[in-house]
């Protein structure tokens, strides 16, 4: 992932946290069905392997997983908040019109080789963690035991299971780093009192520069 020096971001703790933060990933391959990409819910260990390991399924009726069990690298994208930046948001403009619109915005490429699974114990306790995750603040949580365990059984055989330890991570942080204090502010202001949400996402993350 290109990113200027002043956008990148080398702390694995923030790299993490970018990653949980994201609740719909994308995950890249290039094998013997060509260029695929699926986005898709993932579950991240932290503290698993150096870098962290990432969880996820795919549907067996997706050739993907079949490139992946060919052990080439994978890539897990986790894109976070972006905005647009009109030169109209930095106050040095009145006294040097030389600047021009840019994007703000976080990302997280995660690499690595996947590890495909079948086993059915394996694919339900993925299924049960993913499932768990975002249950989480429902009033009433549903549960995969929920389900009848035939009806399971059934489901399950529809689809693979994606092991995929981080080898190498790179993020992109870029939130006007490269502008005086003044325009940051200028930014930060006019995202916070936009009215779109994920322009407010990424005014909050500028409150920490």
């Amino acid at each position: 992932m290109y990113s200027s020096k002043p956008h990148q971001e080398h702390d694995v703790a923030q790299l993490h946290a970018a990653m949980l933060a994201t609740r719909l990933a994308i995950l890249i391959t290039h094998g013997a069905h060509g260029l695929l990409a699926t986005h898709l819910p993932v579950l991240v260990e932290t503290a698993e392997g150096e870098l962290g390991t990432v969880y996820a399924h795919l549907a067996r009726a997706n050739p993907q997983w079949q490139d992946l069990a060919q052990a080439s690298e994978a890539l897990l994208v986790f894109p976070g908040a972006d905005a647009y930046v009109s030169p109209g948001f930095y106050p040095s403009k009145q006294a040097n019109p030389k600047v021009v619109p840019t994007w703000n915005y976080l990302a997280v490429h995660a690499y690595g080789t996947a590890e495909v699974i079948h086993k059915p114990e394996s694919l339900l306790a993925i299924v049960r963690r993913l499932t768990d995750l975002h249950e989480q603040g429902a009033s009433m949580p549903w549960r995969v035991s929920d389900a009848p365990a035939d009806y399971l059984a059934s489901m399950l055989k529809a689809i693979v299971g994606v092991r995929l330890p981080i080898s190498r991570v790179q993020g992109a942080r870029k939130l006007s780093q490269n502008r005086p204090p003044q325009d940051i502010a200028g930014v930060r202001e006019a995202l916070s009192a936009s009215p779109d949400p994920l322009d407010n996402q990424l005014a909050a993350h500028m409150r920490h520069l």
